[in-house]
């Protein structure tokens, strides 16, 4: 017989109270031009706006809102929104932040989501927690003749089933992956150790999916930026769709198409008009069902097959670039060229109001 090296003596009862990343919000210095990239090209459904900000959502995901842009000088992101698995599990998780010494306080609802508990990583990237949402109710001619499925599929871009991960460049991985799984309840799928023993990278869930979160070390070594928020598809079809339609809009590709090792999930990074760094997701990572799973332990040897299963190489930039960025870059769309590019395409719409008109111009 054999036996997993994670034996029940070793194990820390589990703890279930978080579900899933359920809303994200991202900062973006030309608003319009983000929502054009995530409403028109990715098939996002735009629910509605408040002050500097709009709320969209994917087409198979059940509540009012998933993303929220909102207009700053500077890329990067607000906050990560997790829904509790109930309320009295929301009430378990608000006590053992505030144990921490990380709490904020709570903050009121707003589109759709209750009153959410916020907080703070130890390397300062913002979170909150909540339980009170709003399901999406589609008119009459978006509803679906499949029961089961939220709404009919949109008819335009390339459109996302939902949001899928995040990734947080931190200063400390292995602080902020103390703090996910002792105060949020969070298991480890995967690690990267370097030679010295330094937690390079690591990649956790909440329930079965391969990873909700990863934090990888900042190469800047400011921790606590946006390194990405992923977006999924699937489907490897629509993965080369969108790259086809974001390829003939003058986006600029990172890397990809290509295979993760962790997660062995397929991707595309690429840059949205604000500047921000956007993974779209075909096929997903795989579902950990066993309650006694091993972390996988990547070592410094084995990095390249770790980030890259096939596909080229990640550029240079990929450890280092991160919202906010400070410093020049090489990439076009942060250094604004296809803010610009878009900007030339809504001016002959009256799609968006001019939101932040602004914007464009500085």
């Amino acid at each position: 017989m054999t036996i997993n090296p994670v034996t029940t003596h070793q194990m820390a009862e589990p703890i279930f109270d978080i579900a899933e990343l359920s809303s994200f919000e991202l900062f973006s210095p030309c608003v319009d031009e983000t929502v054009w990239f995530f409403r028109d090209l990715l098939g996002m459904i735009e629910t509605g706006r408040s002050g500097d900000s709009v709320f969209l959502r994917g087409w198979q995901e059940a509540y009012l809102h998933s993303l929220k842009i909102t207009y700053r000088e500077r890329p990067g992101m607000g906050f990560a929104g997790w829904r509790a698995m109930s309320p009295a599990a929301l009430e378990r998780r608000v006590k053992s932040i505030k144990d921490s010494g990380r709490a904020r306080g709570w903050v009121e609802g707003e589109q759709g989501i209750g009153p959410s508990f916020e907080f703070t990583l130890p390397d300062g990237a913002v979170q909150r927690i909540h339980w009170d949402v709003e399901y999406y109710q589609p008119e009459r001619d978006d509803r679906s003749v499949v029961l089961n499925r939220v709404q009919r599929r949109p008819l335009r871009g390339v459109p996302i089933s939902g949001l899928d991960h995040l990734n947080i460049l931190s200063r400390n991985v292995s602080d902020n992956r103390r703090f996910f799984a002792e105060h949020l309840g969070f298991k480890l799928s995967e690690h990267i150790l370097l030679s010295d023993h330094t937690e390079a990278g690591a990649w956790l869930r909440a329930m079965t999916r391969s990873h909700d979160i990863a934090l990888v070390k900042d190469g800047a070594g400011q921790g606590g930026r946006l390194h990405h928020v992923a977006f999924l598809y699937g489907n490897s079809q629509h993965l080369a769709d969108i790259c086809d339609v974001m390829t003939d809009h003058g986006l600029e590709l990172e890397a990809g198409p290509a295979l993760h090792g962790v997660s062995q999930a397929q991707f595309v990074y690429v840059f949205e008009p604000g500047g921000n760094r956007i993974e779209l997701v075909g096929t997903p990572g795989y579902i950990i069902t066993d309650p006694s799973w091993a972390p996988v332990n990547w070592v410094q040897d084995h990095l390249d097959s770790a980030i890259i299963w096939y596909g080229a190489p990640l550029p240079t930039e990929f450890d280092t670039y991160g919202t906010p960025h400070d410093g020049p870059t090489r990439y076009r769309t942060p250094n604004r060229y296809i803010a610009a590019e878009a900007a030339l395409l809504l001016a002959g719409t009256d799609g968006l109001a001019g939101l932040n008109e602004h914007a464009v111009s500085r």
